[in-house]
């Protein structure tokens, strides 16, 4: 297997850019055509626990006011062959300066292109230094 080649990043990187710029325009058809639409997709968030396509949808279509903005201090996108992605954020929230982590696991679909599989996001502790 491959490891990160750069093609491969660039196309994983360009999703999750786009994600983020639907993120903070809530941009609901464009975060919910990045999730895989099906019922083992997983999104484990802050405060919510999501299984299947139908939990993610029903969750992003109850975000009226939008979502935090953040400033993403930290991505990391590694590859696994041409198929297969993981990708890891580090961002602060603007209005309260907590950090938060954001993992993705991406998965090339055969006539999708790139689909978030399953993804996770947490609050880092205040406090809890961040090492590289």
């Amino acid at each position: 297997m491959e490891l990160d080649l750069p093609d491969v990043v660039a196309e994983v990187r360009a999703v999750i850019d786009r994600y983020e710029t639907a993120l903070m325009t809530n941009d609901i058809p464009t975060l919910e055509a990045i999730f895989w639409d099906d019922p083992r997709t997983v999104r484990l968030g802050v405060n919510e626990i999501l299984f299947g396509m139908d939990a993610i949808r029903r969750f992003r279509r109850a975000q009226a006011g939008g979502y935090q903005q953040r400033e993403r201090l930290e991505v990391r996108v590694t590859t696994y062959g041409r198929d297969t992605g993981v990708t890891n954020i580090v961002y602060r929230r603007v209005s309260t300066g907590l950090i938060g982590r954001e993992t993705k696991i991406l998965a090339r679909i055969t006539g999708l292109g790139w689909r978030v599989v399953s993804a996770h996001v947490s609050l880092n502790p205040e406090g809890t230094p961040i090492e590289t």
